[in-house]
């Protein structure tokens, strides 16, 4: 038998390579399967309920998502059945392979903590990532994640996998005594050869044999477990589908042109106008109004916002809104003077999505989950900065981290804020963790004495944004809250939401001594949620449930104590607004929510992050969720303690909410893209 390292004349008879390609393919379809239930065992807490169906949906879909992965690995195989192949080209075909082995080995371990975080799998969030700030980042996986675990059994894995190739390459090596092609019956019988292997390989590649697209991502999402089609993706193949869609921007349009302009404006402006509405520039912008805020809604004695975002504050284990334990004490003692919403949601599932949605009032929108980094964020929106900047407000926004990670300091200097302060601007800080920069409590205490210093003559807003509750969980040593324990991986995360609630707690005792404190509306909202074992909806509904509380004097006896109105992040502003009594031009993406009807369903418009189309409207108790070309499902939910969804069916209202939602997103698209989503010329 020729040696690995000898020199390569003889060739390697057709039925050698076609064994050896077969068994190729066995190898890495044996490979990918148990990636698939290495991911499965690292996420067995997310597989309750699952049925026999799902799991026959996992693994048998998740095979052919494989096949497709595969088919593109063998081509070079393929190819080799047209020619006689020697044992260079062997050589070949086996680094071939265990590169792209030790590619989805090493995917795959990525993977395990990554489907943990995010509730997904591998997609446009990997490059997002890789273009931020490479310190920061790899800080973030260091210490957050067994990095070098990983290593070595990545490494262990690939020198195993090419063992394994090299073992069949041994004994796959036929010779024959002339190459077949100097036989006419020979060439004919490689062609046909060919032709087969060729035909299956394409088979493979498209992973169906319908008319039509190839298997494609929405395939995956048949079953009612959404772990379950989650686990049928293959996370090369999501990682591949994200790679062109981000380097090509070809998803960018696919919620655009789905009807008439002309009806997508119509239906967006009956979601979002409201009897206090005077619609402006009807002719060259979707929603520019002017609001007169009904008098009733007034609330004279705020002059000052402090709008307080808390990282991964999920609704889900907030005390007050049905959440387990003792995690938030303090948030749920100042529900007792404040109004709370009970229905409310982020935008996005990102904390840069929950930022401009908040304070910008403009949607997270496929093809724009990065909107602060995009040229189309140079726009200048009719958000808070907008709108109080021309009423002479004073403005600070305190971080714990630096300003340049998300573009946060371009993003915001361009919206009209003037006063940043970030994590060079601490000195002598009770805590700063490696990665991200200083501790909640640091940063509640800078924001006071910002506060404090503000000058009498004119009102102030201010943004303060937590950070400790993100991993890794850095957090002060010893802790000033007891750990979290009970909920395995999870306890970590809960640990520094409850650290998180205290710092907050201790900003309201200490706030409380400043004149000004009564003179303000503080709103108090997460930025995003974060993954837990129960996941409701196609889109993980809990992801995207947070808290929004507003605290003013007065407020509650106004207002009551709790608003089951939907509402999510863009309904931020408008709401602020309207407790001011006066008129305002603007074009937020959101409505006044205390100024509906309370018994009003409210509706919002949300999408995760990552790059996927998927795109949900929640109104009252029912979701809707849609992915352009795959079609919809509607849910009716339940959250609070018991948080639950059930897929139900009923045509006219799936209809109706599926027309508001691509109306919606296509006409805030269209704003975006012609520049025409701003407020035009503001009036002190």
């Amino acid at each position: 038998m020729t040696s690995w390292h000898s020199s390569y004349q003889r060739h390697l008879s057709l039925s050698a390579h076609m064994l050896f390609l077969v068994c190729s393919l066995l190898i890495l379809m044996v490979l990918f399967a148990l990636l698939r239930l290495l991911l499965l065992l690292y996420n067995m807490d997310l597989a309750a309920g699952m049925g026999l169906s799902d799991w026959q949906h996992a693994f048998i879909t998740g095979l052919r998502f494989d096949l497709r992965v595969i088919a593109i690995i063998c081509l070079p195989l393929v190819l080799g059945t047209l020619l006689p192949v020697t044992n260079n080209a062997r050589r070949f075909y086996c680094v071939w392979l265990t590169l792209w082995s030790s590619l989805s080995v090493f995917l795959g371990l990525l993977e395990l903590d990554f489907y943990r975080e995010f509730h997904q799998r591998l997609n446009n969030l990997v490059f997002q990532y890789l273009k931020e700030d490479p310190a920061t980042v790899m800080s973030m996986l260091w210490h957050g994640f067994p990095v070098l675990r990983y290593l070595v059994g990545w490494l262990v894995l690939t020198l195993l996998v090419f063992s394994l190739f090299r073992w069949i390459d041994r004994r796959t090596r036929f010779y024959c005594e002339k190459p077949t092609p100097q036989r006419a019956r020979g060439l004919a019988t490689r062609l046909m050869a060919f032709a087969c292997v060729f035909l299956v390989d394409l088979a493979l590649a498209r992973g169906t044999f319908r008319s039509g697209p190839p298997l494609r991502w929405g395939d995956a999402f048949q079953g009612e477990s959404l772990f379950a089609n989650q686990l049928a993706l293959n996370g090369v193949f999501t990682l591949s589908q994200a790679a062109i869609q981000h380097f090509s921007h070809s998803g960018e349009h696919a919620w655009v042109g789905l009807m008439p302009d002309a009806e997508a404006i119509t239906l967006a402006r009956d979601m979002l106008l409201t009897r206090d509405d005077q619609l402006i520039d009807a002719e060259t912008a979707v929603i520019r109004r002017i609001t007169q805020p009904p008098a009733a809604g007034m609330m004279p004695g705020v002059r000052n916002v402090v709008i307080i975002l808390m990282e991964s504050f999920a609704g889900r284990f907030v005390g007050a809104l049905g959440g387990p334990e003792d995690i938030t004490p303090n948030f749920d003692t100042l529900v007792g003077e404040g109004v709370l919403f009970t229905r409310f949601f982020s935008n996005g599932t990102h904390t840069h999505q929950g930022m401009f949605a908040t304070m910008a009032c403009f949607p997270n929108l496929p093809g724009y989950e990065y909107l602060m980094q995009q040229p189309e964020g140079a726009h200048q929106f009719s958000g808070l900065p907008r709108l109080l900047s021309a009423r002479g407000y004073r403005d600070v926004y305190v971080y714990n981290g630096d300003f340049a990670w998300d573009n946060q300091f371009g993003f915001f200097r361009n919206q009209g804020m003037t006063t940043f302060i970030g994590r060079d601007d601490f000195i002598d800080p009770v805590f700063i963790d490696t990665t991200w920069g200083v501790s909640d409590q640091d940063v509640f205490d800078r924001a006071l004495e910002e506060l404090a210093s503000m000058p009498e003559d004119r009102p102030f807003y201010a943004l303060v944004q937590t950070l400790s509750n993100h991993t890794p969980y850095a957090l002060p040593d010893p802790l000033p809250v007891s750990s979290v324990t009970g909920h395995d991986e999870q306890n970590e995360h809960l640990t520094a939401m409850r650290y998180s609630d205290w710092a907050l707690g201790r900003f309201f005792r200490s706030a409380r001594t400043y004149p000004w404190f009564n003179q303000t509306l503080f709103v108090i909202v997460g930025d995003h949620g974060f993954s837990s074992p129960l996941q409701l909806t196609d889109i993980d509904l809990l992801r995207f449930y947070v808290p929004m509380l507003m605290i003013a004097p007065g407020i509650q006896v106004q207002f009551g104590r709790e608003r089951a109105t939907v509402g999510t992040q863009v309904d931020v502003v408008p709401t602020i607004m309207g407790r001011f009594g006066e008129p305002q031009q603007h074009q937020c993406w959101g409505r006044d929510l205390l100024s509906l009807p309370s018994s009003a369903p409210g509706v919002g418009v949300i999408k995760p992050s990552g790059g996927s189309q998927m795109a949900a409207i929640v109104e009252g108790d029912l979701a809707l969720v849609l992915t352009p070309g795959f079609g919809s499902r509607l849910y009716r939910y339940h959250l609070g303690s018991h948080p639950q969804a059930v897929a139900i069916q009923n045509q006219t209202v799936e209809e109706t909410m599926q027309v508001q939602l691509e109306a919606y997103i296509q006409s805030a698209t269209q704003a975006l893209q012609n520049n025409t989503a701003g407020s035009g010329v503001l009036n002190p």
